[in-house]
């Protein structure tokens, strides 16, 4: 928003502005990412943190103070006069712990991108208010965040997680409150009690051990799909897409207004790839998606060289820059149906339930800092190389193809429970994990 720019970053609004000024170096602005990509640092530091802090304080808690934290962020941010203020308040609004990181599969990435669709449709709208419009898009994230603390007042402990703090009587209390004062509750609770036991065992050690070779081909599968899923370059492109339109020619309301399209094919897709997921296997939709993203990304690399020029270009002439706008909406498209849909199931299948939670907040952590560090260099990449922070990507994306093709084992509908001969049957995992299989097939005889 040429408002927002003109309040915290009036070199910026003038740099867009200047005709003499290469397009590709318009929006290069070091504060301008640091705001932009802040809040995936302070996330990925919360993520790590908050199963523990969890288990310390219960859920209600935990909703209630990140709730809290989140309406604080976003009052900050509408309220801003500075450029401090703003990175403040991103980072109040991050502290949300992820507790439910992995949760409900792809039904994480349909709400993410529906959120991503609502917050744009606010920008396109908020846009066409001068001066302070910039405002309404910030401050109305004090909605979902009022959503939390009011939702958390009426949502309390389960049973498991006041076992898990030491309240046993509190716990059959909240347990014979939601089966009802009539229910014989002793087996239940005690059916509870023993998976808390078995739960705090397995957390004893987890991370240290997910570093030992028992379990090196989880951690390495289970750090590479968010490291190719970063390298995919989508992600990047969702957050900078208004600049990339700006940059090709648009003004700022189409740039917003490509971002909605975007946004609602991204919808789209993710709807698709959660129907067909089941029947098509996570290796397909993952090789699929990135050999489609890949194609895209060299053919708009293509477009920008031809049709803007390595020096001094000014802008793209309108079929063009329409024709980079169709081409990034089929890249995302492909992201959406494939690699945004299947890395949440895929993530909490490839690690054995005694180190579960330890590999997804390694996980999730990894992609964080990943989205922090491409978002800082994006800008100086499109400066500097131009045209060629495409190619880039595609390259990351063959590397990808490759990588799933030849070591990652097909683990959608196999149940957890005999996830291990996934890993067993593997033609290059099998050597390193001969130990587990024996110790699965006397599990299973026993």
């Amino acid at each position: 928003m040429e408002s927002f720019l003109s309040k915290f970053f009036p070199e910026v609004l003038i740099a867009t502005k200047n005709t003499k000024r290469n397009i590709y170096c318009k929006y290069d602005n070091q504060w301008l990412t640091t705001f932009t990509s802040s809040l995936f640092l302070t996330a990925a530091l919360s993520s790590l943190v908050a199963s523990r802090v969890t288990r310390m304080v219960g859920r209600q808690r935990i909703m209630l103070f990140g709730g809290a934290m989140f309406l604080a962020g976003a009052i900050l941010n509408g309220a801003a006069i500075n450029i401090a203020m703003l990175i403040i308040g991103l980072y109040l609004s991050e502290t949300a712990p992820a507790k439910w990181r992995g949760a409900f599969a792809s039904s994480f990435s349909f709400f993410l991108v529906l959120g991503g669709l609502c917050a744009n449709i606010t920008n396109y709208f908020a846009d066409r208010i001068p001066s302070w419009g910039w405002r309404i898009s910030l401050g109305v994230a004090a909605v979902p965040g009022a959503i939390l603390v009011v939702g958390a007042l009426f949502v309390s402990d389960t049973p498991s997680s006041l076992v898990l703090r030491d309240h046993p009587d509190q716990a059959r209390a909240a347990l014979q409150r939601i089966r009802g004062t009539d229910a014989d509750v002793d087996s239940e609770f005690k059916d509870i009690v023993r998976a808390v036991e078995e739960a705090k065992q397995n957390e004893k050690g987890a991370f240290r051990r997910l570093l030992s070779k028992q379990y090196r081909h989880n951690l390495i599968v289970g750090v590479a799909i968010p490291l190719f899923y970063e390298l995919t370059g989508m992600t990047v492109v969702a957050v900078f897409l208004p600049v990339l339109f700006r940059t090709v020619g648009f003004n700022s309301q189409r740039a917003i207004l490509g971002s909605v399209i975007s946004s609602t094919v991204a919808l789209f897709a993710t709807l698709l790839g959660s129907l067909v997921m089941d029947y098509t296997g996570s290796r397909f939709l993952l090789i699929t998606g990135a050999l489609g993203m890949m194609l895209c990304e060299v053919a708009i690399a293509w477009v920008m060289a031809a049709h803007m020029g390595l020096h001094n270009a000014v802008s793209m002439p309108r079929n063009y820059a329409t024709g980079v706008l169709v081409l990034i909406l089929l890249a995302m498209f492909f992201f959406g149906v494939s690699w945004s849909n299947v890395r949440w199931p895929l993530l909490s299948e490839v690690y054995p339930v005694e180190v579960r939670s330890a590999g997804q907040a390694i996980s999730v952590s990894v992609w964080l800092c990943l989205t922090f560090s491409e978002l800082q260099a994006f800008i100086k990449m499109l400066c500097a190389i131009k045209y060629g922070v495409f190619l880039v990507h595609a390259g990351c994306l063959l590397v990808a193809t490759i990588f799933v093709a030849l070591f990652l084992p097909e683990t959608n509908g196999v149940p957890l429970e005999v996830m291990r001969s996934v890993w067993t049957d593997h033609w290059f995992w099998r050597r390193f994990v001969k130990d587990d299989k024996q110790n699965n097939y006397g599990f299973a005889l026993l």
